[in-house]
C-alpha cells in the first residue's frame, strides 16, 4: 500500500491501556499513527514496540494545550498539511483511581478544553471522530435492573468530588452531539465498561491488577466490599475491536455500549487468579470506599445489531494473559 494511500488516524490517551492497544490494532490493519499522551496515566512502555515504525508517531502532549499538529518537525512524513488527519480516537483522560483527587482539575480540563481541542482538528482536518465515553453516565447500578440501554438517562450528583470525571464525561458527549450537529460531522460515542488485561496500571485502585500482583506474591487479596459485590469484565482486545468497529458504522448511530453484560463476584474474581497463579493467597475484605460505586450491566443488543460486535474473549482465557504479563513485567510495573 502507497504511503499517500494510508489513513492518517490520531489516537488521545494512546499510550494508556486501551489506548496503546488501539494503536498496535491500527497499525496493523495498514493505517499511520498519531499517538498523543501526556504520560498522566498512560507510559512509555506501553508503546515502546510501536516506536520502531516509521507509521508510528508519539507526540508528548497535553490535550488541554490548543494542538497544532502541523507545527511538528517529527510528523513532516506524515505530510499532514496535505493528506490530513481521516479520523481521530479521542481516549485521554486521567484514570488513576486512587490518584483521582491529585487529578481532580486535569480530568475536569480534559472532558471540557481538552475535548473542544480535539473536535476543533476534527473541524479542520474533517475527521471521523470516535470519543470514549464511560458507563459513569448511567449513574450506580439500579435495584430494579441492573441493565442500563443507550436511552436510559442517567441520574447523577454533578457536585460530587468525582463530577469532574462522571458528569465531565456527559457534558463531553454532549460537546461531541453539538460539533456533529453544527459542523456536520460524524462523531460517535463509545460507552465504555469496566475493562481489564495487560497494561493495566497496578496500585491505582483497579482491583483486578492489585489482586494478581498480590497472587504472585502470596499475599492476602483485599476485596473492596463483601464476598457478593459484582462487577463486570470486558478483556481489553474486545473493546478496542468494538472501538474500531464502531469508527466503521453508519454515521448518526448515537451511543453505543461496549463492554460485557455478564455479572462477576469480586470474591469468584479474585479465588480464578489464586487458581490460575498458583497462590496460596487468602481473600479477606475491607468497606469499599465511597467512590467504588456499583456499576450496571450495558445492554449489548445495539453493538450486536449495528456493529456485529460482542465480547468474544472468555474471563479465564483473559485473565490467564493478564497474569502473565504481570507476572513477566512485575519488576517494571512496581518500580
Amino acid at each position: 500500500m502507497a504511503v499517500s494511500e494510508k489513513k492518517t488516524v490520531l489516537v488521545t490517551g494512546g499510550a494508556g491501556f486501551i489506548g496503546s492497544l488501539l494503536c498496535e490494532q491500527l497499525l496493523k490493519s495498514g493505517s499511520r499513527v498519531i499517538c498523543i499522551d501526556n504520560f498522566v496515566t498512560g507510559h512509555v512502555r506501553n508503546i515502546e514496540s510501536l516506536l520502531r515504525s516509521p507509521d508510528f508517531q508519539f507526540l508528548k502532549l497535553d490535550i488541554n494545550e490548543p494542538i497544532n499538529l502541523e507545527s511538528f518537525v517529527e510528523l513532516q512524513p506524515f505530510n499532514i498539511p496535505f493528506v490530513g488527519i481521516q479520523e481521530i480516537y479521542h481516549l485521554a483522560v486521567p484514570t488513576a483511581v486512587k490518584k483521582f483527587d491529585q487529578y481532580r482539575l486535569q480530568t475536569l480540563l480534559a472532558n471540557s478544553v481538552g475535548t473542544k481541542n480535539v473536535l476543533d482538528l476534527a473541524v479542520k482536518y474533517k475527521a471521523r471522530v470516535v470519543f470514549t465515553s464511560a458507563a459513569v453516565v448511567y449513574g450506580q447500578r439500579r435495584a430494579d435492573s441492573p441493565v442500563f440501554s443507550e436511552e436510559d438517562l442517567g441520574i447523577l450528583d454533578h457536585l460530587n468530588p468525582r463530577a469532574c470525571y462522571n458528569e465531565g464525561k456527559r457534558f463531553a458527549e454532549t460537546m461531541c452531539q453539538t460539533y456533529a450537529d453544527v459542523h456536520g460531522l460524524d462523531i460517535k460515542i463509545a460507552r465504555i465498561f469496566r475493562t481489564y488485561g495487560p497494561r493495566m496500571p497496578l496500585f491505582n485502585g483497579h482491583q483486578v491488577p492489585d489482586f494478581i500482583l498480590h497472587a504472585l506474591d502470596n499475599e492476602d487479596i483485599v476485596i473492596s466490599g463483601t464476598a457478593d459485590s459484582l462487577t463486570s469484565l470486558a478483556y481489553v482486545a474486545d473493546i478496542t475491536d468494538g472501538l474500531i468497529r464502531l469508527m466503521r458504522a453508519e454515521a448518526n448511530i448515537g451511543p453505543v455500549n461496549i463492554g460485557s453484560d455478564v455479572d462477576l463476584k469480586m470474591s469468584d474474581i479474585a479465588a480464578k487468579i489464586i487458581e490460575l497463579s498458583g497462590s496460596t493467597s487468602k481473600i479477606i475484605y475491607e468497606p469499599a470506599p465511597p467512590y467504588l460505586v456499583a456499576m450496571g450491566l450495558p445492554n449489548l443488543t445495539k453493538a450486536k445489531e449495528k456493529l456485529g460486535w460482542l465480547p468474544l474473549v472468555r474471563f479465564e482465557d483473559g485473565l490467564r494473559k493478564t497474569i502473565d504479563y504481570i507476572r513477566a513485567n512485575k519488576v517494571l510495573l512496581t518500580e
